[in-house]
C-alpha cells in the first residue's frame, strides 16, 4: 500500500501573506470590548476616578489599541454616553402602543418609556455626566440633546399612528415634534430627576402607574383644550 507522508502547505512564491489592521467585523468586536469595558469603569469609578489603564485590563485590550480609537478619557466616555442614548432611543422605536382609548394607548407608551430609562446603569452614566458638566460642558450639554432630538422624533412617530388623533390639534404633523416632546418631559424628567438625585430606579418603578395615570390624564387635557404645541 501507497504511503502518504501529510506536508504542511506553504505560501506560494510570491504569493501575499497579509498583516496589519483587523478584518472590520474583528474591529467591531474590540470596539464593542472597549466600550463595554468603559461603561462597567465609569459607573464604577465616576469619570475622576476611572483609568485608561484600568479600562484597557477590562477590555482585555492594550493602551495603544484604545488610543488608537479614542484620543483620550473624555472621548472615550463621549463614545460610551453616545451609545448609550443611541441604545435607549432606539429602544423607544419597538414600543407598540397598547389598549383600547388613545388615553390607554398614551399611558402604554409612557410606561415602556420609564421602563427603558430607569434602570440603574442608564441614571447611573447620566449622573456621571451631570457630575462633569463645569469641567466639559460641550459633552454635558450634546448627551441631553441628543437624547431629546432621538427621542421626540420616535415619540412623535407612535404619536401619529395613535387612533383618535386627528382629531387633536395637537397631534398635526406640522405640531407633532412638539407635542412628543412636551409628553417626554412631563413622562420622563420627574422620575429621572428623583433617579440622579438617589432614589433607587426599581422604587421609583413601583410608582411608575400612578406617576402616569396622573401624567397623561393632564397631558389630554391640555391637548384638547389647545395648551401645547
Amino acid at each position: 500500500m501507497e504511503q502518504r507522508t501529510a506536508t504542511r502547505r506553504r505560501p506560494a512564491a510570491g504569493a501575499i501573506v497579509r498583516s496589519g489592521r483587523p478584518p472590520r467585523a474583528l474591529a467591531g468586536e474590540v470596539d464593542k470590548r472597549i466600550l463595554d469595558a468603559a461603561e462597567k469603569v465609569f459607573l464604577e469609578r465616576g469619570f475622576e476616578g476611572a483609568s485608561v489603564d484600568e479600562i484597557a485590563d477590562v477590555a482585555r485590550a492594550g493602551k495603544p489599541t484604545i488610543y488608537a480609537r479614542f484620543p483620550g478619557k473624555e472621548a472615550l466616555f463621549a463614545a460610551v454616553m453616545a451609545r448609550k442614548v443611541r441604545e435607549t432611543t432606539s429602544s423607544f422605536e419597538t414600543i407598540v402602543p397598547m389598549g383600547a382609548t388613545i388615553e390607554e394607548r398614551l399611558a402604554s407608551i409612557a410606561v415602556a418609556i420609564l421602563r427603558k430609562v430607569l434602570v440603574a446603569d442608564t441614571v447611573g452614566l447620566i449622573r456621571a455626566t451631570v457630575a462633569e458638566a463645569r469641567r466639559f460642558p460641550d459633552l454635558a450639554a450634546s448627551v441631553p440633546r441628543m437624547g431629546r432630538e432621538r427621542g421626540t422624533e420616535a415619540v412623535a412617530q407612535l404619536l401619529g399612528e395613535l387612533a383618535e388623533s386627528d382629531k387633536l390639534p395637537a397631534f398635526a404633523a406640522d405640531r407633532r415634534r412638539d407635542t412628543a416632546r412636551h409628553f417626554i418631559e412631563l413622562i420622563l424628567l420627574p422620575m429621572l430627576i428623583r433617579a440622579l438625585f438617589g432614589e433607587h430606579p426599581t422604587a421609583l418603578c413601583a410608582e411608575i402607574g400612578p406617576h402616569v395615570a396622573r401624567t397623561v390624564a393632564f397631558f389630554l387635557a391640555a391637548c384638547r383644550h389647545g395648551g401645547v404645541g
